[in-house]
This record gives C-alpha cells, structure tokens and sequence, in this order.
C-alpha cells in the first residue's frame, strides 16, 4: 500500500545502491553473483532476509542483497536506467508504469504463473492496461483493508461485530459513552486514511475510475456521501488525530488505547511485536445498511519482478522460484500476517476469520486508489479536507488534480 513512501531516506539508500552496484561487476573471481534487490515494505524485510538466508545456503554461489526504501528510488532508477535485479513492490500504479515501460521481464509464458490464483494476475493486469499485454511480476502475497480490533476491550463492553452501517456508528457511540476511544487514527500520515477506499468501493460504484476517464461522472456526483461517512468516521478518533503517524498509532493502539484501528492487514506484525499478548479480530467495514455486504478491499501487497536488463537472469529466476514454493511461501504468510495468492498456500490464524467470507465469497475489490492518475497524490488532498472539514472545495479539488494528470 501507500504507507511505503514514508519509509526510509532516498539519498542514503541510492547511495548504498551505488556502492553495491546495480547492474554492473556483480560477479567476484570466484563467480559468486550478487544480485541487488528492492523491497518497498519495512515491515516485511527481516523476513525476506531470512528466507534470503536460506536461498543462499542452497545456492552458495549466489548473493542477495536486500534493501528498502520510498518508491521514488525506483522511479529515479527507472530514468536513469539503473534498476535492481530483483523488485519486490506491490499491485500499486509504479507497477504500472514500469509494466508500460518495458522494463520488466514478462512471466506470461513461465509456468510458475500457474502457481497464482487467476483473481490477483487479472488485478495487476487492469494496472498496466490493455494496450500492453504481458504479466511483469509474479503476485506473492495480498492485503485487506478491514477493521482491526481489540478483542480483549470488545469483550469487556459487551460489544458485537456489527454489519450495517448504523450498527458500526451505535457500537462507536457505546465505546465513546465507556470513555474509551473508539478509534485511533494516525492522520500525520496521509496515506493511512485508508478507509477512505472503502466507502467508495461500496458507494460510487466499482467502476468508478473509468466511467472518470470517460468523462462519465464526477467526484463532485458520486462522492456525497463517500466524504460525509468520512467525516463521520473522524468523530470518532483521539484528541490528536492529526498529530500521530503510523508508526506512534501501531504502538498506541497495541497499548489498549482505542477499541478499533482502520488499518490494513500489514499493521498486525508490528502491533503484535509491540504488545506480544494483544487479542486483534478484524471484520470488513460495514459501509451500507445491507448486513453482510460490504465490499472489502483486498490488492496484491507484494509481487516479485525481474529487471528485464539484469545480467543474471538465470540466478534470478531461481531466486523467485525459490521464493513460490509452498513451504516458502507459506512461512512468508504466517509471518507477516499477510493473505496468499499461491495456490494451495492458507492463512489459518484465527484473527482473519471475520473476513473469511468476503474472501472465499469473492466480495473484494482492488484499492480503487490504484486506478487514480499515477502523480494524483489523493491522500494530500483527502488529508487536507478532513482537516477543513469543507466538502464542496474537496470534492471538486480531486476533480480538478485527477483532470490536470490526465492530460498532461
């Protein structure tokens, strides 16, 4: 998700790039290959070093090294043409431009595609577009945007999992009238008003973006009440919701200091690492009034791409193979809580059962974000109208920012 550009410092790991080399002299004498690989997620790499580790025992002449970092090293890397061999980044708009650029190794006729569940390979490809066929990474592992919660609290006030709209605001109202806070936002940082894409997944239509490009409809039209539910939400969060960011809220709501959390799966590892004995339960968040039909955003977290122009082609794709065996890939999945997209992999801990049925009934959607003009930065904007709290000049300002991409 969005949360990557927060992470790291660009000049530093550019720098780390440029000692280690990305593209040239990664052989020694000896013919050990370095490979440079690229992950856009923090909280995933001590897991990638360790399988890495084990890469590496089995395969004693090749070296991986890993790094993290905001995705504008990739972009950066992208213009001069200077990528990693290996890119780990998610199902997101980069994946997107670097399928349109060519510069990725297409996987449509490798047969570790077939290990894929089909849902996740249609959703990068609706990323890249129509005008170019080819799949130029292999999905490893999909997220949920649900609610998170405090089971032990949610047991203590005597709550249910509500499944409308008007139950979610009254279960609010109790945990507000307990003197509790109901819930924790973390709005320093842009990127995590995430349920922003949830209310208009469900209430703008799932078409939303290209019935846009086609000049067909408008935020202005059909983002009413996406903006007001919005703001309703905001009533409910803590005395600084502006003032802490992602990284604070994870330690925050760890330590019992609100009952819900609108964050994506991903949060669940670090929560858990900050307060080792915290119950978490999640469930989609009910947008409508019709029980049990909330769309639940679900999108490919992490795919694995080969730099079209790496040296090591071969050592790479043993690398990737390595990575989508079951047993790999199901120890990736239990460790960062994340939900698979290999075939045959599960993701049995009890804290997703509330979500099972969206995702075995197939009522999930790709961010909708993901479909937004690449350079758009909606989170800024949607940061600065629940700050002002001024609907009309919000509405029509994504109007305006999505227009003023588009025809660049």
């Amino acid at each position: 998700m969005l949360k990557q550009l927060t992470i790291g410092i660009m000049s530093v790991f550019l720098g780390a790039f440029a000692i280690a080399g990305c593209s040239n002299d990664k052989a020694s004498s000896n013919d050990r290959v370095t490979l440079e690989m690229y992950s856009n997620k923090q909280e995933s790499i001590q897991t990638y070093k360790k399988l890495i580790q084990e890469f590496e025992k089995q395969n004693p002449t090749i070296k991986i090294n890993v790094e993290t970092g905001p995705e504008t090293v990739i972009t950066t890397g992208l213009t001069k043409n200077d990528l990693p061999d290996i890119m780990s980044i998610g199902g997101s708009p980069l994946y997107g431009e670097l399928g349109r650029a060519g510069v990725l190794h297409d996987f449509s006729e490798d047969n570790m595609l077939k290990k894929v569940d089909t849902s996740y390979v249609n959703m990068i490809g609706d990323l890249v577009g129509s005008d170019k066929k080819g799949v130029y990474g292999i999905p490893y592992a999909a997220n949920a945007i649900p609610v998170i919660y405090n089971k032990t609290k949610f047991e203590e006030l005597g709550l249910k999992v509500p499944k409308t709209w008007d139950e979610f605001i009254a279960t609010l109202e109790k945990v507000k009238a307990s003197g509790e806070t109901p819930i924790y936002f973390t709005l320093k940082d842009s990127w995590t008003a995430l349920q922003w894409y949830t209310l208009e997944a469900n209430l703008s239509g799932g078409d939303f973006a290209n019935k846009k490009n086609k000049d067909k409809t408008t935020f202005v039209k059909s983002h009413d009440q996406v903006a007001d539910k919005m703001l309703t939400l905001l009533k409910y969060g803590h005395k600084d919701n502006f003032g802490v960011g992602y990284g604070d809220g994870n330690n925050a709501f760890a330590n019992g200091e609100s009952v819900f959390y609108l964050q994506g799966n991903w949060a669940i590892p670090a929560i858990e690492k900050a307060n080792p004995t915290i119950k978490l339960g999640v469930f989609p968040l009910p947008v409508t009034n019709k029980p049990d039909q909330s769309i639940m955003i679900s999108s490919v977290d992490v795919l694995l791409a080969m730099n079209e122009s790496t040296e090591h082609k071969d050592e790479v794709m043993k690398f990737i193979n390595f990575m989508v065996d079951h047993e790999v890939s199901q120890k990736y999945i239990d460790e960062q809580k994340a939900l698979p997209t290999i075939k045959g992999v599960s993701q049995q801990n009890p804290i997703f059962e509330g979500i099972k049925g969206n995702l075995e009934s197939g009522n999930i959607v790709g961010n909708p974000e993901y479909k937004y003009p690449v350079g758009m930065a909606p989170a800024n904007i949607l940061q600065e109208f629940l700050m002002e709290k001024d609907k009309k000049v919000f509405l029509m300002k994504m109007d305006k920012e999505w227009e003023k991409i588009s025809n660049r």
